[in-house]
């Protein structure tokens, strides 16, 4: 509750002035644009100056290499960030096996983005080696946790790992979006751009006002 209600201020605080590049980002590359700024309150708190003890930087958090590969020239421009971090995670999407449907697609990609796509990979072959379906987000959240376990670091191919950091980045930004989508569905007071408190569905039974506009390519 604390978390969410936090989450709530920065909207108002600071959201508005991002969300036009969220937004364009969302346009260019078919993500909800509401996502991709759940991703990025979960990076950076929607700070383009943030930075990491490790050196990522930025709205969305990149490392230098990740920056390069995306040919990003200065990660804490809030533009090129937003635009970078939303093609890795195509990108990430676009490598996970083609057996992983969406929506569940864009979870595991959402890890690959926390925790490193090697690490994603390893979960979905312990979660094989056990007998159950590795292209079931359910199953993979059951298998993040067992990444820093000793017990299977000879079959881990890419080292230990800590599972229960992704599982709860991934969680956190589905609920993030889950506020995002809740909030837009009230009527926006155009003036001056706050959201105006309507009746109130569940989060979980939201439906954007403009369809063809929002709906999230996962």
């Amino acid at each position: 509750f604390v978390g969410g209600a936090e989450f709530a201020r920065q909207v108002k605080d600071r959201l508005a002035r991002w969300r036009p590049y969220f937004k364009s980002a969302a346009n260019d590359y078919g993500i909800d644009w509401r996502l991709l700024a759940a991703i990025g309150y979960q990076e950076s708190r929607w700070d383009p100056s943030a930075r990491s003890p490790t050196d990522v930087r930025g709205m969305m958090m990149l490392t230098e290499s990740t920056a390069e590969r995306m040919d990003i020239d200065n990660r804490r421009n809030p533009q090129q960030s937003i635009d970078g971090g939303t093609r890795y995670l195509l990108q990430l999407m676009e490598r996970l096996p083609e057996t992983i449907e969406r929506p569940d697609r864009m979870w595991y990609a959402l890890a690959a983005y926390n925790i490193g796509l090697g690490h994603v990979l390893d979960a979905r072959r312990l979660l094989i080696g056990a007998g159950r379906d590795p292209d079931v987000w359910v199953n993979l959240a059951d298998a993040l946790p067992d990444l820093d376990d000793v017990r299977y670091a000879r079959v881990l191919r890419y080292g230990l790992a800590n599972g229960d950091i992704a599982l709860a980045y991934v969680s956190d930004i589905r609920a993030y979006y889950d506020i995002l989508r809740w909030m837009s569905d009230r009527r926006v007071v155009a003036a001056d751009d706050k959201l105006a408190v309507a009746p109130a569905r569940g989060l979980h039974d939201m439906a954007p006002q403009n369809p063809a506009a929002a709906a999230p390519v996962f």
